[in-house]
């Protein structure tokens, strides 16, 4: 995109979320989407972004058989749910990005994130790369779409864990890239990684402090600031990071729920051990000043097209679930 375009732009203003979801209870999480919808509005936010599975909750889910999975999930967008998003977009006049579990006429079942505004669905992304049950369908494509003259695409969770994935929505042409989760606190090969420590969170209140350094340790943050603000720096973008905080299921998150601007720096962070919020004024000219911008136009895509495109096994293993699913 040529850099001129970005001096037309003018700043947006974006919420991003934590909070503690009940699993399976769509009412409840859906209350709570609403009363911090209406706090990112007061501020004159555009748009706020909240994790994945938001609406349902996510881990309950690896225990559910196929029947329970289909009967959560709902239609895009003429289910109960997004309904209800959307008449809270036209209620508080704000975009709101929200996770839920979609099924399509055939009954399969989608794990999808919808960005919805006040005269319905703007977009939905279905997870590329989904673990969580063996009956979800991975999604086919990117997703880009514009929220206030910003051009945005949606990433879920394991879809940016594949660097092609940020890479190829970049050279889409995507400026901003929400990127829900829920994630951290899990056990993996990698130093320092496992299950966050359950008397910590339920001691909170006595001692905050050992709690939030369980939630800032190689568990937690110190893990995702490895690569979560690399994928910024290097495509030169914004980042809009959304997790939630607390009991989901049997698994505790740590939120840290993060603006990041397209230098890596992060410019707004979810601290509280409660839900919350963060707002940030993003700024095109950040975009053209950062060095991602200058690397994506020196690239030579005829070196390593052929690399890229050769044929490879795609094997996806979640160290923590039971089942191995590819």
């Amino acid at each position: 995109m040529p850099a001129f375009i970005f001096f037309i732009m003018e700043n947006i203003r974006i919420s991003t979320a934590q909070f503690e979801n009940r699993s399976g209870d769509k009412e409840y999480n859906l209350s709570v989407i609403e009363k911090l919808t209406e706090e990112a509005a007061s501020l004159g936010s555009q748009a706020i972004a909240f994790h994945e599975s938001s609406v349902t909750g996510y881990t309950f889910v690896r225990n559910l058989t196929g029947k329970q999975l289909l009967d959560l999930a709902e239609y895009v967008p003429e289910g109960a749910s997004v309904k209800t998003l959307v008449r809270l977009a036209r209620k508080y006049n704000i975009a709101i990005l929200a996770g839920l579990f979609e099924k399509d006429a055939d009954n399969k079942v989608y794990k999808a994130y919808v960005c919805v505004d006040r005269d319905g669905l703007v977009a939905r992304h279905r997870k590329l790369h989904p673990f969580i049950h063996p009956d979800i369908t991975p999604g086919n494509g990117y997703t880009l779409f514009e929220l206030g003259g910003w051009k945005c695409g949606i990433l879920i969770c394991y879809d940016n864990n594949i660097i092609e994935n940020v890479r190829a929505t970049t050279l889409l042409g995507a400026n901003i890239i929400f990127m829900p989760h829920v994630t951290m606190g899990t056990p993996s090969p990698r130093p320092g990684a496992g299950f966050f420590d359950m008397e910590l969170w339920q001691n909170r209140e006595k001692d905050p402090d050992a709690v939030r350094a369980e939630f800032d340790g190689p568990k937690g943050r110190e893990w995702l600031m490895k690569w979560l603000p690399a994928r910024a720096f290097d495509n030169g973008v914004y980042v809009v990071f959304s997790n939630p905080i607390g009991m989901d299921d049997d698994q505790l998150k740590n939120g840290c729920s993060m603006i990041i601007d397209p230098f890596g720096e992060t410019i707004s962070e979810c601290r509280s051990l409660g839900d919350e919020i963060v707002t940030s004024d993003l700024a095109p000219e950040k975009l053209v000043m950062a060095g991602g911008y200058r690397y994506a136009r020196a690239r030579r895509p005829e070196l390593y097209r052929d690399v890229l495109g050769r044929k490879h096994k795609t094997e996806q293993k979640v160290a923590w679930l039971e089942k191995k699913i590819i």
